[in-house]
Protein backbone atom coordinates (compact mmCIF):
# COMPACT_ATOMS: atom_id res chain seq x y z
CA UNK A 1 0.00 0.00 0.00
CA UNK A 2 0.81 3.53 -0.83
CA UNK A 3 1.95 5.48 2.12
CA UNK A 4 0.00 8.71 1.22
CA UNK A 5 0.92 10.39 4.61
CA UNK A 6 4.79 10.50 4.04
CA UNK A 7 5.05 14.29 3.09
CA UNK A 8 2.12 15.72 4.75
CA UNK A 9 3.44 17.98 7.62
CA UNK A 10 0.71 18.28 10.65
CA UNK A 11 1.90 19.17 14.43
CA UNK A 12 -0.23 18.10 17.15
CA UNK A 13 -1.40 21.29 18.98
CA UNK A 14 -4.15 19.51 21.22
CA UNK A 15 -2.72 21.11 24.20
CA UNK A 16 -1.11 24.71 24.68
CA UNK A 17 -0.38 25.19 28.82
CA UNK A 18 0.09 28.74 29.65
CA UNK A 19 2.56 29.37 31.87
CA UNK A 20 3.65 32.35 33.89
CA UNK A 21 7.57 33.24 32.50
CA UNK A 22 7.49 34.68 35.92
CA UNK A 23 6.77 31.49 38.30
CA UNK A 24 10.10 29.70 38.43
CA UNK A 25 8.32 26.86 40.28
CA UNK A 26 5.98 26.07 36.68
CA UNK A 27 8.61 26.54 34.68
CA UNK A 28 10.43 24.15 36.08
CA UNK A 29 7.34 21.88 35.67
CA UNK A 30 7.69 21.64 32.04
CA UNK A 31 9.64 18.26 31.27
CA UNK A 32 6.97 16.05 33.40
CA UNK A 33 3.66 17.61 31.50
CA UNK A 34 1.90 15.79 28.57
CA UNK A 35 1.09 18.68 26.76
CA UNK A 36 1.45 19.22 23.33
CA UNK A 37 3.04 22.79 23.41
CA UNK A 38 3.63 25.43 26.13
CA UNK A 39 3.43 29.23 25.89
CA UNK A 40 5.39 31.26 27.85
CA UNK A 41 3.66 34.12 29.06
CA UNK A 42 5.93 37.31 29.47
CA UNK A 43 2.06 39.57 28.93
CA UNK A 44 -0.99 39.28 30.78
CA UNK A 45 0.52 36.96 33.84
CA UNK A 46 3.78 39.36 34.25
CA UNK A 47 2.83 42.32 36.66
CA UNK A 48 4.75 45.31 35.23
CA UNK A 49 7.49 45.36 37.57
CA UNK A 50 8.26 41.71 37.17
CA UNK A 51 8.85 41.95 33.21
CA UNK A 52 12.54 41.80 33.63
CA UNK A 53 12.85 38.97 36.48
CA UNK A 54 10.60 36.85 33.94
CA UNK A 55 12.43 37.89 30.94
CA UNK A 56 15.61 36.35 32.76
CA UNK A 57 14.07 32.80 34.00
CA UNK A 58 13.20 32.39 30.04
CA UNK A 59 16.67 32.94 29.17
CA UNK A 60 17.41 30.48 31.83
CA UNK A 61 14.66 27.89 31.39
CA UNK A 62 15.66 28.01 27.27
CA UNK A 63 19.66 27.28 28.37
CA UNK A 64 18.75 24.23 29.73
CA UNK A 65 16.02 23.26 27.01
CA UNK A 66 13.34 20.91 29.10
CA UNK A 67 11.04 20.79 26.30
CA UNK A 68 11.52 17.73 24.87
CA UNK A 69 9.21 17.41 21.37
CA UNK A 70 6.82 20.17 23.20
CA UNK A 71 6.23 23.24 20.91
CA UNK A 72 7.72 26.08 22.89
CA UNK A 73 6.28 29.59 22.21
CA UNK A 74 6.86 33.02 24.01
CA UNK A 75 4.33 35.63 24.43
CA UNK A 76 5.40 38.93 24.11
CA UNK A 77 4.04 42.20 25.35
CA UNK A 78 3.26 44.82 22.52
CA UNK A 79 5.87 45.37 19.99
CA UNK A 80 5.18 49.46 20.46
CA UNK A 81 6.21 48.80 24.82
CA UNK A 82 9.80 48.77 25.99
CA UNK A 83 8.72 45.58 27.02
CA UNK A 84 7.92 44.17 24.28
CA UNK A 85 11.24 45.70 22.24
CA UNK A 86 13.03 43.58 24.90
CA UNK A 87 10.84 40.40 24.71
CA UNK A 88 11.40 40.46 21.27
CA UNK A 89 15.06 40.52 21.80
CA UNK A 90 14.45 37.58 24.01
CA UNK A 91 12.85 35.73 21.63
CA UNK A 92 15.87 36.34 19.21
CA UNK A 93 18.29 34.78 22.15
CA UNK A 94 16.40 32.02 22.89
CA UNK A 95 14.60 30.80 19.36
CA UNK A 96 11.61 28.94 20.44
CA UNK A 97 9.21 27.71 17.71
CA UNK A 98 6.91 30.60 17.94
CA UNK A 99 6.61 34.19 19.41
CA UNK A 100 2.88 34.85 19.95
CA UNK A 101 1.91 38.72 19.70
CA UNK A 102 -0.94 40.07 21.86
CA UNK A 103 -4.06 42.01 20.23
CA UNK A 104 -3.21 41.94 16.57
CA UNK A 105 -5.37 44.38 14.86
CA UNK A 106 -4.12 44.17 11.33
CA UNK A 107 -1.77 42.76 8.88
CA UNK A 108 1.04 45.33 9.74
CA UNK A 109 1.14 43.75 13.12
CA UNK A 110 2.40 40.79 12.02
CA UNK A 111 4.64 42.44 9.26
CA UNK A 112 6.38 44.58 11.57
CA UNK A 113 7.71 41.49 14.00
CA UNK A 114 8.36 39.38 10.74
CA UNK A 115 10.43 42.04 9.20
CA UNK A 116 12.27 42.07 12.26
CA UNK A 117 13.05 38.62 12.12
CA UNK A 118 13.89 39.19 8.84
CA UNK A 119 16.71 41.48 9.65
CA UNK A 120 18.51 39.71 12.31
CA UNK A 121 18.45 36.13 10.46
CA UNK A 122 16.71 34.64 12.19
CA UNK A 123 15.80 30.97 11.63
CA UNK A 124 12.64 30.29 9.38
CA UNK A 125 11.60 27.72 11.44
CA UNK A 126 10.60 31.19 14.18
CA UNK A 127 6.88 31.40 13.06
CA UNK A 128 4.46 33.97 13.94
CA UNK A 129 1.24 33.27 16.15
CA UNK A 130 -1.17 35.81 16.60
CA UNK A 131 -4.16 36.33 19.77
CA UNK A 132 -7.34 37.70 17.72
CA UNK A 133 -8.95 38.95 21.39
CA UNK A 134 -10.25 42.17 20.10
CA UNK A 135 -13.37 43.30 17.97
CA UNK A 136 -10.79 44.85 14.97
CA UNK A 137 -9.40 41.48 15.49
CA UNK A 138 -11.53 39.62 14.78
CA UNK A 139 -13.52 41.99 11.92
CA UNK A 140 -10.01 42.40 10.44
CA UNK A 141 -8.93 37.91 11.02
CA UNK A 142 -9.19 37.27 6.93
CA UNK A 143 -7.03 40.55 6.07
CA UNK A 144 -4.81 39.42 9.17
CA UNK A 145 -4.82 35.67 8.03
CA UNK A 146 -4.14 37.35 4.11
CA UNK A 147 -0.69 38.03 5.58
CA UNK A 148 0.54 34.55 5.60
CA UNK A 149 0.64 34.60 2.07
CA UNK A 150 3.23 37.27 1.65
CA UNK A 151 7.31 36.57 1.75
CA UNK A 152 8.87 35.78 4.84
CA UNK A 153 5.85 36.57 7.11
CA UNK A 154 5.90 33.49 9.09
CA UNK A 155 2.42 33.51 10.18
CA UNK A 156 0.92 29.76 11.66
CA UNK A 157 -1.63 30.29 14.08
CA UNK A 158 -4.58 32.74 15.52
CA UNK A 159 -5.02 31.99 19.45
CA UNK A 160 -8.61 33.54 20.38
CA UNK A 161 -8.55 35.17 23.41
CA UNK A 162 -12.14 35.46 24.66
CA UNK A 163 -11.48 37.24 28.22
CA UNK A 164 -10.31 40.64 26.01
CA UNK A 165 -13.04 39.85 23.82
CA UNK A 166 -15.79 39.69 26.52
CA UNK A 167 -13.96 42.91 28.40
CA UNK A 168 -14.26 44.86 25.06
CA UNK A 169 -17.86 44.13 23.73
CA UNK A 170 -19.36 43.48 27.66
CA UNK A 171 -20.56 40.29 26.23
CA UNK A 172 -20.83 38.07 29.71
CA UNK A 173 -19.09 34.75 30.52
CA UNK A 174 -22.12 32.71 30.18
CA UNK A 175 -22.19 28.79 29.68
CA UNK A 176 -22.13 27.45 26.34
CA UNK A 177 -20.23 31.30 25.10
CA UNK A 178 -23.06 31.12 22.99
CA UNK A 179 -22.99 34.69 22.08
CA UNK A 180 -19.44 34.31 21.22
CA UNK A 181 -20.13 31.43 18.66
CA UNK A 182 -20.70 33.66 15.61
CA UNK A 183 -17.28 35.56 15.66
CA UNK A 184 -14.90 32.66 17.25
CA UNK A 185 -16.39 30.83 13.89
CA UNK A 186 -15.65 34.24 11.71
CA UNK A 187 -11.65 33.14 13.41
CA UNK A 188 -11.81 29.80 12.43
CA UNK A 189 -12.83 30.65 8.86
CA UNK A 190 -10.32 33.06 8.38
CA UNK A 191 -7.57 30.95 9.57
CA UNK A 192 -8.76 27.49 7.22
CA UNK A 193 -8.99 29.85 4.08
CA UNK A 194 -5.29 30.91 4.54
CA UNK A 195 -3.81 27.33 5.67
CA UNK A 196 -3.41 28.49 9.68
CA UNK A 197 -3.97 26.21 12.74
CA UNK A 198 -6.59 28.38 15.13
CA UNK A 199 -6.37 27.86 18.89
CA UNK A 200 -9.40 27.74 21.01
CA UNK A 201 -9.32 30.13 24.16
CA UNK A 202 -8.63 29.63 27.69
CA UNK A 203 -11.52 28.14 30.04
CA UNK A 204 -10.67 30.18 33.18
CA UNK A 205 -12.42 27.73 36.05
CA UNK A 206 -9.89 25.17 35.87
CA UNK A 207 -11.69 23.08 39.01
CA UNK A 208 -14.26 23.08 36.17
CA UNK A 209 -13.52 19.94 34.63
CA UNK A 210 -16.82 19.07 33.38
CA UNK A 211 -17.19 22.76 31.92
CA UNK A 212 -13.87 22.77 30.26
CA UNK A 213 -14.54 19.37 28.75
CA UNK A 214 -17.78 21.09 26.75
CA UNK A 215 -15.89 23.95 25.76
CA UNK A 216 -13.29 21.31 24.09
CA UNK A 217 -16.46 19.15 22.68
CA UNK A 218 -17.09 22.45 21.54
CA UNK A 219 -14.22 24.09 20.22
CA UNK A 220 -13.56 20.43 18.33
CA UNK A 221 -17.01 20.92 16.71
CA UNK A 222 -16.39 23.74 16.02
CA UNK A 223 -12.84 23.29 13.82
CA UNK A 224 -10.33 24.25 16.64
CA UNK A 225 -6.84 22.35 16.25
CA UNK A 226 -6.51 22.76 20.51
CA UNK A 227 -7.16 24.80 23.16
CA UNK A 228 -5.39 27.09 25.39
CA UNK A 229 -4.76 25.77 28.94
CA UNK A 230 -4.29 27.28 32.37
CA UNK A 231 -3.50 24.50 34.49
CA UNK A 232 -1.99 20.90 34.50
CA UNK A 233 -5.42 19.39 34.79
CA UNK A 234 -6.73 20.34 31.57
CA UNK A 235 -3.70 18.91 29.57
CA UNK A 236 -6.06 15.20 29.82
CA UNK A 237 -8.76 15.78 28.68
CA UNK A 238 -7.86 18.48 25.95
CA UNK A 239 -5.31 16.12 24.57
CA UNK A 240 -8.57 13.47 24.51
CA UNK A 241 -11.16 15.70 23.15
CA UNK A 242 -8.98 16.89 20.22
CA UNK A 243 -7.10 13.82 19.20
CA UNK A 244 -8.12 11.84 16.00
CA UNK A 245 -11.40 9.94 16.76
CA UNK A 246 -10.38 6.47 16.42
CA UNK A 247 -13.16 5.53 13.99
CA UNK A 248 -12.63 8.59 11.78
CA UNK A 249 -8.89 7.48 11.42
CA UNK A 250 -9.90 3.89 10.65
CA UNK A 251 -12.18 4.70 7.85
CA UNK A 252 -9.55 7.39 7.00
CA UNK A 253 -7.11 4.33 6.68
CA UNK A 254 -9.19 2.50 4.62
CA UNK A 255 -9.72 5.43 1.91
CA UNK A 256 -6.47 5.47 1.56
CA UNK A 257 -6.03 2.16 0.72
CA UNK A 258 -8.82 1.97 -1.46
CA UNK A 259 -6.97 5.11 -3.73
CA UNK A 260 -4.08 3.10 -3.83
CA UNK A 261 -5.19 0.18 -5.61
CA UNK A 262 -4.36 -0.43 -9.08
CA UNK A 263 -7.70 0.01 -10.33
CA UNK A 264 -8.51 3.15 -8.18
CA UNK A 265 -5.18 5.21 -8.89
CA UNK A 266 -6.24 7.38 -12.41
CA UNK A 267 -10.12 7.38 -10.92
CA UNK A 268 -11.45 10.77 -8.98
CA UNK A 269 -14.38 8.87 -7.74
CA UNK A 270 -14.66 5.54 -6.18
CA UNK A 271 -17.32 3.40 -4.55
CA UNK A 272 -16.10 2.13 -0.87
CA UNK A 273 -18.93 0.06 0.76
CA UNK A 274 -21.62 1.22 -0.62
CA UNK A 275 -20.22 5.12 -0.51
CA UNK A 276 -19.35 7.40 -3.08
CA UNK A 277 -15.86 8.96 -1.91
CA UNK A 278 -14.24 11.52 -4.10
CA UNK A 279 -10.28 11.83 -4.58
CA UNK A 280 -10.52 14.85 -2.51
CA UNK A 281 -10.96 13.29 0.72
CA UNK A 282 -8.09 11.84 0.19
CA UNK A 283 -5.76 15.18 1.47
CA UNK A 284 -8.15 15.50 4.81
CA UNK A 285 -7.53 11.15 5.21
CA UNK A 286 -4.02 11.88 4.61
CA UNK A 287 -3.86 14.67 7.04
CA UNK A 288 -5.43 12.93 9.57
CA UNK A 289 -3.66 9.71 9.50
CA UNK A 290 -0.11 11.49 9.61
CA UNK A 291 -1.59 13.13 12.57
CA UNK A 292 -2.58 9.90 14.70
CA UNK A 293 0.76 8.52 13.48
CA UNK A 294 2.55 11.60 15.04
CA UNK A 295 0.49 11.52 18.65
CA UNK A 296 1.00 7.48 18.59
CA UNK A 297 4.60 8.29 18.16
CA UNK A 298 4.97 10.41 20.72
CA UNK A 299 3.13 8.02 23.35
CA UNK A 300 5.34 5.35 22.34
CA UNK A 301 8.32 7.03 23.26
CA UNK A 302 7.23 8.37 27.04
CA UNK A 303 6.41 4.85 27.59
Amino acid sequence: MVNFSENISVKPRRSLLSVPAVNVRALEKISELDCDGVILDLEDSVAPDMKGKARDNLARLFADAPFGGREAIIRINPLSTTDGKADLQLVLSCLPDAVLLPKVEQPADIHAVADLLAETDAPERLKVWAMIETPFGVLNAASIADAAHTPQARLAAFVIGLNDLRKETRVPSLPGRSYLVPWMMQVVLAARAYGLDVIDSVSNDFRDIAAFEAECEQGRAMGFDGKMLIHPAQIEPANRHFAPDGAAVAEARAILAAFAKPESVELNVINMNGRMIERLHVVEAERLVAMADIIAQGKAKKT
